[in-house]
Protein backbone atom coordinates (compact mmCIF):
# COMPACT_ATOMS: atom_id res chain seq x y z
CA UNK A 1 0.00 0.00 0.00
CA UNK A 2 1.76 3.06 -1.06
CA UNK A 3 1.44 6.60 1.10
CA UNK A 4 0.01 9.34 -0.15
CA UNK A 5 2.47 11.83 2.18
CA UNK A 6 5.32 13.41 -0.54
CA UNK A 7 8.52 12.35 0.07
CA UNK A 8 10.65 13.44 3.14
CA UNK A 9 14.08 14.99 1.93
CA UNK A 10 17.05 15.73 5.16
CA UNK A 11 19.90 17.42 5.00
CA UNK A 12 23.32 16.00 6.71
CA UNK A 13 26.73 17.89 7.54
CA UNK A 14 29.06 17.00 5.07
CA UNK A 15 33.07 17.77 5.71
CA UNK A 16 34.33 16.90 2.15
CA UNK A 17 32.83 18.08 -1.71
CA UNK A 18 31.66 15.23 -3.57
CA UNK A 19 33.47 16.42 -6.91
CA UNK A 20 37.02 16.26 -4.93
CA UNK A 21 36.06 12.71 -3.48
CA UNK A 22 34.97 11.19 -6.81
CA UNK A 23 37.95 10.14 -8.04
CA UNK A 24 39.14 8.32 -5.18
CA UNK A 25 35.50 6.65 -5.42
CA UNK A 26 36.30 5.81 -8.85
CA UNK A 27 39.57 4.14 -7.67
CA UNK A 28 37.71 2.04 -5.42
CA UNK A 29 35.61 1.25 -7.63
CA UNK A 30 38.52 -0.78 -9.53
CA UNK A 31 39.61 -1.79 -5.87
CA UNK A 32 42.16 0.54 -5.27
CA UNK A 33 41.32 2.19 -2.04
CA UNK A 34 44.48 3.56 -0.81
CA UNK A 35 42.81 7.18 -0.85
CA UNK A 36 39.54 6.91 -0.54
CA UNK A 37 40.75 5.61 3.11
CA UNK A 38 43.06 8.40 3.59
CA UNK A 39 39.35 10.76 2.88
CA UNK A 40 36.94 8.82 5.46
CA UNK A 41 39.44 7.37 8.07
CA UNK A 42 36.48 7.19 10.78
CA UNK A 43 34.15 4.78 8.34
CA UNK A 44 33.45 1.69 9.14
CA UNK A 45 32.87 0.38 5.85
CA UNK A 46 35.35 1.80 3.97
CA UNK A 47 38.03 1.33 6.44
CA UNK A 48 36.67 -2.44 5.51
CA UNK A 49 37.20 -2.24 2.28
CA UNK A 50 40.19 -5.11 1.16
CA UNK A 51 42.45 -3.91 -1.71
CA UNK A 52 42.46 -5.54 -4.75
CA UNK A 53 38.90 -6.73 -4.47
CA UNK A 54 35.68 -4.74 -5.65
CA UNK A 55 33.40 -2.84 -2.92
CA UNK A 56 30.04 -4.08 -2.74
CA UNK A 57 28.57 -0.44 -2.43
CA UNK A 58 27.32 1.42 -5.48
CA UNK A 59 29.38 4.50 -5.73
CA UNK A 60 25.87 6.63 -4.69
CA UNK A 61 26.56 4.43 -1.27
CA UNK A 62 29.96 5.71 -1.02
CA UNK A 63 30.06 8.86 -1.83
CA UNK A 64 27.90 9.54 1.30
CA UNK A 65 29.68 7.17 3.12
CA UNK A 66 33.00 9.09 2.27
CA UNK A 67 31.94 12.82 2.69
CA UNK A 68 29.30 12.73 5.56
CA UNK A 69 30.49 13.91 8.72
CA UNK A 70 31.31 11.04 11.40
CA UNK A 71 32.03 10.64 14.73
CA UNK A 72 35.42 9.14 16.18
CA UNK A 73 33.39 6.04 16.58
CA UNK A 74 32.58 6.51 13.26
CA UNK A 75 29.17 6.79 14.04
CA UNK A 76 27.34 9.84 12.26
CA UNK A 77 26.76 12.97 13.89
CA UNK A 78 23.53 14.96 14.68
CA UNK A 79 21.69 16.04 11.72
CA UNK A 80 21.85 19.88 10.95
CA UNK A 81 17.97 19.82 10.22
CA UNK A 82 17.51 18.08 13.57
CA UNK A 83 14.74 20.06 16.40
CA UNK A 84 11.49 21.09 15.41
CA UNK A 85 12.36 22.47 12.13
CA UNK A 86 12.93 18.96 10.90
CA UNK A 87 10.00 17.62 10.03
CA UNK A 88 8.63 21.29 8.07
CA UNK A 89 12.32 21.13 6.30
CA UNK A 90 11.90 17.75 5.31
CA UNK A 91 8.50 17.51 4.31
CA UNK A 92 7.21 21.12 2.80
CA UNK A 93 3.41 21.25 2.17
CA UNK A 94 2.97 21.55 -1.63
CA UNK A 95 3.84 18.51 -4.43
CA UNK A 96 6.73 16.40 -3.65
CA UNK A 97 7.57 17.74 -0.44
CA UNK A 98 10.88 19.84 -1.41
CA UNK A 99 11.04 23.18 0.30
CA UNK A 100 14.30 23.72 -2.03
CA UNK A 101 12.33 23.35 -5.31
CA UNK A 102 9.66 25.30 -4.32
CA UNK A 103 11.67 28.24 -3.64
CA UNK A 104 13.26 27.83 -7.26
CA UNK A 105 9.63 27.73 -8.93
CA UNK A 106 8.12 30.70 -7.28
CA UNK A 107 11.00 33.61 -6.91
CA UNK A 108 13.00 35.51 -9.33
CA UNK A 109 15.97 37.03 -9.63
CA UNK A 110 16.40 40.70 -9.12
CA UNK A 111 19.26 42.73 -11.47
CA UNK A 112 22.50 40.91 -11.73
CA UNK A 113 21.50 38.41 -8.74
CA UNK A 114 22.50 34.48 -10.12
CA UNK A 115 23.68 33.37 -7.04
CA UNK A 116 20.32 32.53 -5.17
CA UNK A 117 19.11 30.33 -8.13
CA UNK A 118 22.42 29.27 -9.18
CA UNK A 119 23.33 27.58 -5.10
CA UNK A 120 19.40 26.22 -4.58
CA UNK A 121 19.49 24.47 -8.04
CA UNK A 122 22.89 22.52 -6.69
CA UNK A 123 21.71 22.08 -3.45
CA UNK A 124 18.34 20.50 -4.93
CA UNK A 125 19.62 18.51 -8.01
CA UNK A 126 23.84 18.80 -7.93
CA UNK A 127 24.47 15.21 -7.98
CA UNK A 128 22.40 14.66 -11.54
CA UNK A 129 24.39 13.03 -14.14
CA UNK A 130 23.31 15.90 -16.19
CA UNK A 131 24.86 18.42 -13.63
CA UNK A 132 27.69 16.36 -12.17
CA UNK A 133 28.21 15.36 -15.29
CA UNK A 134 28.84 11.90 -13.80
CA UNK A 135 26.35 8.58 -13.79
CA UNK A 136 25.50 6.80 -10.60
CA UNK A 137 26.21 9.16 -8.10
CA UNK A 138 22.73 9.98 -7.55
CA UNK A 139 20.60 6.97 -6.67
CA UNK A 140 21.93 4.02 -4.39
CA UNK A 141 20.79 0.99 -2.52
CA UNK A 142 17.90 0.85 -0.03
CA UNK A 143 16.48 4.12 -1.98
CA UNK A 144 19.23 6.29 -1.43
CA UNK A 145 18.86 9.25 -3.44
CA UNK A 146 21.54 12.25 -3.13
CA UNK A 147 20.16 15.01 -4.61
CA UNK A 148 22.60 17.93 -4.00
CA UNK A 149 25.25 19.89 -1.80
CA UNK A 150 26.49 22.91 -0.71
CA UNK A 151 30.12 23.17 -0.06
CA UNK A 152 30.77 25.47 3.50
CA UNK A 153 32.00 28.39 1.52
CA UNK A 154 28.34 27.98 -0.68
CA UNK A 155 26.55 28.21 2.88
CA UNK A 156 27.47 31.51 3.88
CA UNK A 157 26.94 32.37 0.28
CA UNK A 158 23.54 30.97 0.08
CA UNK A 159 22.69 33.20 3.28
CA UNK A 160 23.52 36.52 1.85
CA UNK A 161 21.53 35.77 -1.46
CA UNK A 162 19.07 35.24 0.71
CA UNK A 163 19.40 38.16 2.80
CA UNK A 164 20.09 40.57 0.56
CA UNK A 165 16.63 40.62 -0.58
CA UNK A 166 17.69 40.92 -4.39
CA UNK A 167 14.19 38.43 -5.08
CA UNK A 168 11.11 38.40 -5.51
CA UNK A 169 7.73 36.33 -5.17
CA UNK A 170 6.11 35.16 -8.20
CA UNK A 171 2.04 36.06 -8.09
CA UNK A 172 0.85 32.69 -8.56
CA UNK A 173 2.66 31.54 -5.29
CA UNK A 174 0.13 28.98 -4.39
CA UNK A 175 0.86 29.27 -0.42
CA UNK A 176 0.44 32.18 1.11
CA UNK A 177 3.41 33.46 2.78
CA UNK A 178 4.93 30.11 1.40
CA UNK A 179 8.18 31.08 -0.04
CA UNK A 180 8.94 33.66 3.03
CA UNK A 181 7.93 30.79 5.69
CA UNK A 182 10.48 28.73 3.41
CA UNK A 183 13.27 31.05 3.54
CA UNK A 184 13.31 31.23 7.08
CA UNK A 185 13.41 27.37 7.60
CA UNK A 186 16.30 27.32 5.20
CA UNK A 187 18.09 29.98 7.04
CA UNK A 188 17.55 28.48 10.15
CA UNK A 189 19.64 25.28 8.96
CA UNK A 190 22.12 27.25 7.08
CA UNK A 191 23.06 29.32 10.16
CA UNK A 192 23.61 25.81 12.11
CA UNK A 193 25.87 24.60 9.10
CA UNK A 194 27.78 27.80 9.29
CA UNK A 195 27.78 27.38 13.57
CA UNK A 196 28.90 23.32 12.60
CA UNK A 197 31.55 25.06 10.04
CA UNK A 198 30.15 22.24 7.65
CA UNK A 199 28.77 21.51 4.45
CA UNK A 200 25.43 20.00 3.48
CA UNK A 201 24.32 17.35 2.00
CA UNK A 202 20.38 17.21 0.07
CA UNK A 203 18.84 13.64 0.31
CA UNK A 204 15.31 12.37 -0.47
CA UNK A 205 13.86 9.09 0.98
CA UNK A 206 10.57 7.82 -0.95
Amino acid sequence: MQSNLPNFHTFDPIVHDPVEVIPSIQSSLGGDHVDIKKVSPNSIDIQSLKDGIEPKMDPATLLYLAIIELDSSGARTEGIDSGSGKEKLGRFPYSDGNIVAYLLRYTRQKGDMSTLHELLYKLSDGLSEDNLGESGFRDGFGGLTLLGWLTRKEVSELQRAIRSGRWEILSEEPLDGGVDYAFRLLLAMLRAAQRRRCGILMRRHS
